[in-house]
């Protein structure tokens, strides 16, 4: 009976954390994908893709996230309820630093994470490629900016 317990509590607990790193990574993926968005200076698609972001914010069960929650969900509720892609960019300057602060609180992701800096709006993003793609001015300076840090 004792190794019954022993395993079920073993396996509740592979299981958590199993959930605890999908949502990890669903987060960072919801946040490339709003990135990817808005380099391609789609507000509409940016005001739903936040959306999703903030649906994933509320259901995720990472303790990690409590922290940044309630600045997570403002900034991403502002980008949300924005129709100007001018706007939104502007909004997305606050919602990276605060997903640069989780990322390296959460250990997002097994892969890389670059940290992106924009000069032009001395702001960061985070990216997955080292490729540059501006999400502050999209296609007027596509490739402006630097990677500052890498996360592991």
């Amino acid at each position: 009976m004792k190794n019954f317990l022993l395993s079920m509590a073993i396996s509740g607990f592979s299981v958590m954390a199993v959930q605890a790193q999908e949502s990890r990574n669903e987060l960072l993926s919801a946040y490339y994908q709003l990135k990817d968005v808005l380099v391609q200076g789609n507000a509409k698609k940016a005001a739903e893709q936040a959306g999703y972001f903030i649906k994933l914010v509320n259901q995720s069960p990472l303790n990690e996230i409590k922290p940044f929650k309630d600045a997570l969900l403002k900034d991403a509720g502002k980008i949300a309820a924005s129709a100007d892609i001018n706007s939104q960019r502007k909004d997305f300057a606050p919602f990276s630093n605060t997903m640069i602060l989780f990322a390296k609180a959460a250990k997002l992701d097994n892969q890389a994470i670059y940290v992106d800096y924009c000069p032009m709006k001395k702001t960061y993003w985070l990216s997955a490629d080292k490729a540059i793609k501006n999400p502050y001015y999209g296609a007027t300076m596509l490739t402006c900016g630097s990677i500052t840090d890498t996360l592991q």
